[in-house]
């Protein structure tokens, strides 16, 4: 009975957690360019760079196709510390400002990162700060839905869709999956006024107040969150100006890792801000997502000594798969990825032990990222 009850106390929130949100999702308005739309806004494009070499090239000839006038946007890489011809390559784009941190920077710091854009930012000339990754493509109509929602009304934050480029292997579809899930909460809480999460690939937000809420100030010591926690910076101050730019044509695509260990050490270093967060609501549901992975790890453990439990297990799974799959059939719809839910219960236990595994070692363990060991 008591397996039954905690089973029950978890499981029953964190469904109507996903009905929520598949219901914010549906809410949120997709954004629709009028054909007659004039672009006014000046953007800086922010592209922080270390040892990327094999991606940047890609990168760059993205942006060199956007649909915007060449007279409203500039583009900065920040070089963070590369050993490889990641500058090089970027200043072969005449277009291309490349600052080099080396240069800029003296001291030991703990979120390059941040660092990076926020010089990035003090060199930019645009109006509003637009934010990718090195491994990232963007779509052609990138700046022009972005100028679009900030004339539309105040903004000063927009987050904005990322999905993976491929999936030719195993790690790679699972990874599409979670991204999946990840980015669907994101469009689904922001349309709510949560604002649980965003994805640094694909950002922008005004830089008068960006300065106005102090910048990294106060979270410059995390290495990780140049995306969530700044989001949450604007939004307590500017609650009604923070949106998302749900379209099909702003999608930024990124590159998946390649390993199972690269994957383990990218959502480790996510989750080290899990518990960073002002808005106690985020911690509340992060902490009942993790609690109801554990306890469902707990109880598969379990059924090695108490064969009765097999039949609660089974039916918490399939519960809380159809609670899922409910939640991201739209989503996937949206990303033209609906082929891949046909794995997603068979991803459902390796699913579980990793968000149990990068939970706990992002509290309290240390990560790798591209050389670096972070605490």
């Amino acid at each position: 009975m008591l397996w039954l009850l905690l089973t029950c106390c978890l499981l029953l929130p964190y469904t109507v957690l996903l009905l929520l949100y598949r219901y914010w999702w549906s809410k949120t308005k997709t954004v629709t360019v009028n054909r007659t739309f004039q672009p006014s806004t000046r953007f800086s494009i922010i592209i922080p760079a270390r040892n990327e070499e094999q991606n940047i090239n890609a990168c760059l000839q993205s942006i060199a196709q956007l649909n915007y006038p060449n007279e409203l946007f500039e583009v900065i890489v920040m070089d963070d510390f590369s050993t490889d011809a990641t500058v090089a390559t970027a200043q072969q784009f005449p277009f291309v400002k490349v600052l080099e941190l080396k240069t800029l920077l003296n001291e030991k710091i703990n979120s390059y990162k941040k660092k990076a854009i926020e010089l990035g930012i003090v060199a930019s000339t645009g109006d509003y700060i637009v934010t990718t990754d090195a491994d990232c493509i963007v779509p052609e109509n990138w700046l022009y839905n972005f100028a679009f929602i900030i004339q539309q009304k105040p903004t000063v934050f927009i987050a904005a869709p990322v999905a993976m480029k491929e999936e030719r292997s195993a790690i790679k579809v699972f990874q599409s999956l979670d991204f999946l899930s990840l980015q669907g909460i994101t469009a689904a809480s922001v349309g709510a006024g949560f604002h649980s999460m965003c994805n640094g690939a694909n950002l922008c937000y005004s830089k008068e107040a960006f300065y106005k809420v102090d910048g990294f100030k106060g979270v410059d010591h995390i290495a990780s969150g140049d995306d969530m926690l700044l989001m949450h910076k604007l939004y307590n101050q500017y609650p009604n100006e923070v949106h998302y730019c749900k379209a099909a044509d702003s999608i930024v695509l990124t590159e998946p890792v390649e390993t199972v260990a690269a994957f383990f050490r990218q959502r480790i270093r996510w989750a080290s801000k899990a518990d960073k967060y002002d808005d106690k609501r985020i911690f509340v549901v992060l902490l009942l997502v993790y609690l109801l992975n554990v306890w469902l790890l707990v109880l598969a453990i379990s059924c090695f000594f108490i064969s009765n439990n097999l039949q609660l297990l089974l039916l918490a799974l399939g519960i809380k798969t159809i609670a899922e799959l409910f939640f991201l059939f739209p989503v996937a719809r949206f990303f033209q990825k609906q082929q891949l839910l046909v794995w997603f219960p068979l991803a459902q236990p390796f699913h579980i032990v990793y968000t149990v595994i990068a939970g706990w070692l992002g509290k309290f363990g240390n990560y790798e990222w591209k050389g670096r060991t972070v605490r």
